[in-house]
């Protein structure tokens, strides 16, 4: 491999003010599975990624930059000018950086951390400057076509506006996510042409990428729902129901019990133990650890709390902050502010 195939890291958009979802909080700060949207875009691509990401930030950004900590670095898009205009906004961040970079939105909360990985490692075989995700859907209405060779390469991406008759029968969509040589990268970005609405896109790369006869790669999505991205609460509601799907199969496979999974919310950062089974009802929160062998709920909510081996928890618990010693039975009971169990039979 190329030396400068071998850095990676990672530009994610989340300076939109996302209005449609009728909130002053930003969008990218919204909860999916306990976390901020724009913290489960870093997580997904930490596992592939070789050096810090940049995160380009815009309304709301010093609340973005509190909740986003030193996980990333920050660059500021002002104006905002669409979305190449924000991939160049990090260009300074990214100064003396050589190798491949991808890009994608903090409002897309359901990429795996695998599909990253099969985006770099195309990128990596691929003579050409760019590869890009897009997603099969049976219903393609109001978004990109992508339009392919012969030989398999991107030859554009086509926006439903401007397509003809044949474009529109397409339904292998563009999911707005791609990995970039940097060396060609930022060129590029310079030759981008301003739109008739005053913006400059990032899927214009692709037709510069063509007209310079570098081959464009594309990774089709395995699961069409880590194409869904987040502009309405309906959307958010979406991804939460996945996500949750996603994190309770993961424990059932892990040995441990779910009794009803249409009833547990487990958020991302809980970890579970073998051998514990999980009743109807239950809520376990932040960074909760229930150990092995341990019966929860129904009716049980658990916060930011360690739970010890062989506890029965539930029916009708509430604990925050605490840690429950091995062996313990606690029923109809909640925890007041003082930390101490209050009997509410």
């Amino acid at each position: 491999m190329d030396d400068d195939l071998r850095s990676v890291t990672a530009i994610i958009l989340a300076a939109g003010q996302g209005t449609r979802m009728k909130s002053s909080l930003p969008k990218v700060l919204h909860l999916v599975a306990g976390k901020p949207l724009v913290i489960h875009a870093i997580e997904n691509s930490q596992s592939t990624i070789t050096e810090k990401p940049v995160v380009v930030i815009g309304h709301g950004a010093d609340q973005v930059r509190e909740a986003v900590g030193d996980l990333a670095r920050f660059a500021i898009q002002h104006p905002q000018l669409g979305t190449a205009h924000a991939v160049q906004a990090a260009k300074e961040a990214l100064e003396g950086f050589n190798g491949l970079i991808l890009v994608f939105y903090a409002d897309m909360p359901l990429f795996t951390k695998e599909t990253m990985q099969r985006l770099v490692k195309t990128q990596r075989s691929n003579p050409g400057v760019m590869t890009m995700l897009s997603v099969f859907m049976d219903d393609p209405h109001g978004f990109g076509r992508v339009a392919r060779k012969a030989d398999g390469s991107v030859q554009a991406i086509v926006e439903e506006g401007q397509a003809d008759a044949a474009t529109l029968a397409i339904h292998e969509l563009n999911v707005g996510a791609y990995c970039f040589r940097s060396d060609w990268l930022w060129d590029a970005l310079e030759r981008i042409k301003v739109s008739p609405k005053g913006e400059y896109y990032l899927t214009d790369t692709v037709e510069l990428a063509v007209s310079e006869h570098q081959r464009v790669e594309c990774v089709v999505l395995d699961d069409p729902q880590e194409a869904i991205g987040i502009n309405t609460r309906v959307h958010l509601a979406e991804a939460e129901a996945i996500l949750r799907r996603r994190i309770n199969q993961r424990w059932m496979l892990s040995g441990v019990t779910i009794i009803d999974p249409s009833t547990t919310y487990i958020d991302q950062d809980v970890v579970l133990e073998p051998d514990t089974i999980i009743y109807p009802n239950t809520y376990l929160y932040g960074s909760t650890h229930i150990g092995t062998g341990c019966r929860i709920g129904p009716s049980v909510y658990i916060w930011d709390t360690v739970v010890e081996n062989y506890c029965i928890l539930g029916p009708e618990v509430a604990l925050r902050n605490t840690t429950v010693k091995a062996n313990q039975t606690i029923q109809f009971a909640m925890m007041d502010d003082d930390q101490n169990i209050l009997d509410i039979e």
